[in-house]
């Protein structure tokens, strides 16, 4: 079986206006949350903060954004889902703007809970819930994987090109005189500029992004007929966030910067290929849930991919460090689109929204609590640490999600 056939477009094809809007501003939005996680914690780290706080910033950044994310998600279907999407625009110029320009911490803290900022490289905000609510509505049940492929290979290849470019720019301007903190400044300033692009891209949707029948009375957090899998679903998904909350992607290029030396525009370089294999294993996914099912991609696809991650620290030089790294991200993204599509393919149609807010709010939440820990493991000069929970407890939740939801298969796979 070839897992690649570039050929095979025809999801893509059908794509609406709206979606293609869609995948156009997924793109800007992960080249700015790439070039970001390449800096920020430098950034941080250059303003003259422990790695304690550090951690502690990046872990406010992902509790604040899954409770504002959770209201927004949940409340898109009743409010409308395009000027829920403006808004996540708007808290990112927040973000984007505050961080750029004061030093002070505490309102460094505000704006990291109340704004939209992605220190992992991944999806934080509101923007994934939505968004794939209107892809599934708009695609057929047995193309609903392929095109969640294809917007998770988008993003993941903006995301390698924001790496290199926050990683390449930072140091062209520092080599051109800048002072390091300047220079991570700029790249901040970059994000917002790029937030108010997403705000004018989203208010060009059309009534046809918005739901085709309300949400269900009587109903939590949008939520009735399908309460039950999303709470067991989500649960897990906050576990395997947790794990990789460790290892998110500025704690990762930190990582790089003390242990081995390396400057921003190898972590950029570093990155951009990491997440350019990312985008590539997103795209095999489709191929092989085809064949095997969506559960067992998202499992046997997973574990190898976090005996990897463990293996990284182990790695004696840095070369060396970087193949297993790139070994790892060839695979590790195989669980994204097969996820995205799963939870679609097994919750009420009307409450879609609902559900990939609260199961992308599990997500963050388990995601925020980790980065805490691994500022004060690094400080503490554990740096092997991380990367060994993250891994294990990766692969102890795909164990439990298979022993949990082997049985419980979308409709396609049961024709």
């Amino acid at each position: 079986m070839r897992l690649f056939d570039l050929s095979e477009t025809q999801a893509l094809r059908g794509l609406s206006q709206d979606a293609r809007r869609l995948f156009s501003a997924r793109a800007l939005r992960m080249f700015a949350y790439g070039s970001v996680s390449v800096i920020l914690a430098l950034y941080l780290a250059a303003m003259g903060l422990k790695e304690g706080q550090i951690g502690l910033l990046l872990s406010l950044t992902l509790i604040g954004d899954a409770l504002i994310s959770l209201w927004i998600t949940t409340q898109a279907d009743r409010i409308g889902r395009r000027r829920m999407l403006m808004l996540g625009g708007a808290l990112m110029i927040a973000a984007g703007v505050v961080f750029g320009f004061s030093n002070q911490f505490i309102l460094l803290a505000v704006v990291a809970f109340i704004g939209t900022l992605s220190p992992s490289g991944n999806e934080v905000g509101p923007f994934l819930p939505i968004e794939q609510a209107v892809l599934a509505q708009t695609t057929l049940p047995e193309r609903r994987t392929q095109v969640f492929a294809w917007y998770n290979l988008t993003g993941s290849a903006a995301t390698a090109c924001g790496a290199l470019v926050g990683g390449g720019l930072a140091q062209v301007l520092q080599s051109g005189g800048m002072p390091p903190l300047e220079s991570y400044r700029m790249i901040l300033l970059l994000y917002a500029f790029i937030g108010a692009g997403l705000m004018l891209l989203f208010s060009r949707l059309s009534p046809e992004a918005e739901p085709n029948e309300p949400p269900p009375t009587g109903s939590r957090f949008g939520l009735k007929r399908s309460r039950g899998i999303v709470l067991r679903l989500s649960a897990l998904f906050a576990v395997d966030a947790f794990a990789g909350g460790w290892v998110v992607q500025s704690l990762m290029a930190y990582w790089f910067h003390v242990r081995w030396g390396v400057e921003p525009a190898l972590i950029g370089a570093i990155f951009f290929g990491a997440n350019l294999f990312a985008a590539l294993s997103a795209l095999a996914a489709a191929r092989i849930a085809a064949r095997f099912g969506l559960i067992n991609t998202m499992v046997f696809t997973h574990i190898p991919s976090n005996i990897l991650l463990i293996l990284v620290p182990l790695m004696p030089s840095l070369p060396l460090a970087i193949l297993v790294l790139m070994a790892r991200f060839s695979i590790s993204q195989m669980d994204v689109p097969t996820r995205q599509s799963y939870v679609m393919a097994v919750v009420d149609p009307a409450e879609r929204s609902a559900a990939a807010g609260v199961t992308g709010i599990a997500r963050t939440i388990g995601a925020a609590c980790a980065p805490l820990l691994t500022g004060v493991f690094l400080g503490a000069g554990l740096l092997s640490l991380p990367f060994f929970a993250a891994g294990g407890l990766k692969i102890a939740y795909d164990l439990a999600l298979y022993r949990s939801f082997r049985t419980l298969k979308p409709q396609e796979e049961l024709r």
